[in-house]
């Protein structure tokens, strides 16, 4: 690898996008790709149960976004939330417990694949149900408005990002939430990962607005349509939104333009879906981009990228290894964690 690459500002106020910056980014994506493909295997098996929804695909969204999160702050998922937890720094090893319904994982157990959970990551969880969660980062960036102006807390206002897809944006949430969040001036940003399909329904036969960032102008905040299979543009994107949501300027809304190359779930044979489209989306991989991006920037060599990859992959097969390993959750602690303890 060369010493002391760098590349323009991603942002006039951002700090230069160097050699290990870009490096992470890619690691991280590797991970998210590798984990959800160990997850296939072990459904396949007979590890997991239940639903099952992949992100391969979309990996430079939850990359892009979470990694230009600081370490207090927060992000809040979809049902499709594994690789958004990583991303956050929750473990690769709690979240294959959790997977497996193991009591080491980060919901111990409790929760599963739709349901991943940690406070210590500021990781506000996966939800089942269509746009469940954007109420609930919403009340996290209010919360975190009402520390900085009314308990008048000197560190800086912690952002939240809140993760949906395009089927979600149909939904009363979505509408109500933006107009609360503008309302207040809540440091939020509303992350669209429109991959074209939400559950068997393209997204163009479903809205009469097509184009998501413009239902943001009926609310008077920013609208943004990003390539979602771009890591450096979603990071970029991202930089400019945290920046307007910490010095007080209130939400962004990012639609994400990406694809998930499985089916919905592991249980959907994905029959919706030409062929033709499939193999268009699947030729701009994100992660393929990037591993492009850096060689022919001379960022790092093919031994060095192989070699990320190879620690990644020893790290998923030590999450799978430690799931099959840990207790089951005791019978007799069934109610447990149905209510706050003292």
């Amino acid at each position: 690898m060369k010493d002391n690459v760098t590349f323009p500002l991603v942002h006039k106020k951002d700090e230069q996008l160097t050699a290990d910056h870009i490096l992470t980014l890619y690691k991280d994506m590797i991970l998210g790709r590798s984990f959800e493909d160990m997850c296939a295997q072990m459904y396949y098996r007979g590890k997991m149960f239940g639903f099952v929804h992949l992100y391969n695909g979309q990996e430079a969204v939850s990359t892009g976004v979470i990694k230009a999160l600081e370490e207090e702050d927060y992000a809040c998922s979809t049902y499709r939330d594994h690789v958004h937890a990583l991303s956050k720094g929750v473990p690769a090893s709690e979240v294959m417990a959790e997977l497996f319904g193991k009591e080491t994982g980060c919901s111990k157990g409790r929760g599963g694949s739709m349901h991943i959970f940690s406070s210590k990551h500021n990781f506000l969880g996966g939800f089942a149900f269509i746009g469940e969660g954007i109420p609930v980062a919403t009340g996290a960036a209010f919360q975190s408005i009402y520390r900085k102006q009314v308990l008048k807390s000197e560190s800086k206002i912690r952002v939240t990002a809140c993760f949906f897809g395009d089927g979600t944006s149909n939904n009363g949430q979505f509408f109500e939430c933006l107009n609360m969040a503008v309302l207040w001036k809540l440091p939020i940003i509303f992350v669209v990962e429109n991959n074209q399909w939400a559950i068997g329904m393209a997204h163009h036969r479903s809205a009469s607005t097509p184009e998501i960032h413009q239902k943001a102008s009926v609310f008077g905040l920013p609208g943004i349509e990003v390539d979602g299979m771009d890591v450096l543009a979603i990071r970029k994107v991202t930089l400019e939104a945290i920046e307007r949501a910490r010095s007080g300027e209130g939400p962004t809304l990012i639609e994400a333009l990406t694809y998930r190359f499985r089916g919905h779930s592991l249980a959907d044979p994905d029959e919706l879906r030409s062929r033709d489209e499939k193999e268009a989306w699947i030729a701009r991989d994100p992660i393929k981009r990037l591993r492009k991006y850096i060689i022919d920037n001379d960022v790092a060599s093919s031994d060095n990228l192989t070699s990320i990859e190879n620690a990644i992959k020893v790290e998923i097969e030590e999450s799978v290894e430690f799931a099959l390993s840990s207790p089951e959750p005791d019978v007799r602690d069934l109610r447990k964690y149905l209510f706050a303890e003292d």
